[in-house]
């Protein structure tokens, strides 16, 4: 009877944590179909008395909200891509290469986590001046493309596919690239869904880099870009709320159609190794 009330008590305690997380959420989604004067007028009614849809039409008119959109897209599918091929070939390295240093450098990468990436801004912003890369989408994509946290959570799950599948595979006379492309990877794809859900989701919402290192309003980011689009709507909370909506909407399709491998990929990555 204990053992009972302590999942009953448990159980409802986190319906109410999920239910306090997604309030916010359903606030957001009623406020963008009601009309600017009626947000805050009576904000807990879910269902408006008159569906508003102008705040819609307002957004699909506007002259860079899309073009925001596209270029988010843009700077998402490049980042997923380089980081997909990069990361994984260096996570296969540090767990099936030996080569000198090969520990030191490891333990180096892991301490680079350490840093607090906005210290480092102002360094960034003049290298890549220097480089040419500031005001193009280029600063936010080939800075991404190398992460440490995620060349850890490959390198432990290559770790954990016995040896003896690369190793037979040597024998045969196959190259490391060959075990990489045909063992490694197809064995790995809950596990690089996951990296790119979470790479996905972290370039989506990003905002401070965007804002810092692309000063052209057309070439934004669809975050730096509603952050405009608020500024022009003024106090109109409902076509903020609108235009806060459609850029959530494509990590929620993403996210409902991959959260099997995504659990799954975080549940192989961080048991074994």
């Amino acid at each position: 009877m204990g053992t009972l009330l302590k999942k009953v008590s448990f159980n409802a305690f986190m319906i109410m944590i999920g239910l306090l997380m997604v309030v916010p959420f359903i606030f957001m989604i009623s406020a963008s179909f009601k009309a600017p004067a009626d947000v805050f007028v009576n904000p807990m009614q879910i269902i408006p008395d008159k569906i508003f849809t102008l705040n819609y039409k307002t957004i699909f008119n506007h002259e860079f909200y899309f073009q925001w959109y596209w270029n988010s897209i843009q700077v998402v599918v490049l980042t997923v891509l380089f980081r997909g091929i990069f990361v994984t070939m260096a996570a296969y390295a540090f767990a099936r290469l030996n080569f000198r240093g090969k520990n030191i450098l490891f333990l180096l990468l892991l301490c680079s986590m350490m840093i607090p990436p906005d210290t480092t801004i102002v360094s960034r912003f003049l290298l890549y001046g220097y480089l040419g890369l500031n005001n193009t989408q280029w600063a936010i994509i080939l800075p991404a493309t190398f992460d440490v946290f995620f060349i850890f959570l490959l390198r432990q799950f290559f770790m954990s596919i016995p040896k003896d599948l690369t190793e037979a595979a040597i024998i045969d006379g196959a190259s490391h690239i060959r075990i990489f492309f045909k063992i490694m990877l197809p064995l790995s794809v809950p596990v690089l869904i996951t990296m790119a859900l979470f790479t996905f989701i972290w370039t989506w919402n990003d905002f401070v880099n965007p804002f810092i290192f692309i000063s052209d309003i057309e070439k934004q980011l669809v975050t730096v870009g509603l952050e405009y689009f608020q500024l022009e709507a003024g106090q109109n909370y409902a076509l903020q709320m609108a235009g806060s909506c459609l850029i959530v909407l494509i990590p929620m399709i993403l996210f409902g159609f991959l959260q099997k491998y995504f659990i799954e990929g975080i549940t192989m990555s961080g048991v074994k190794g």
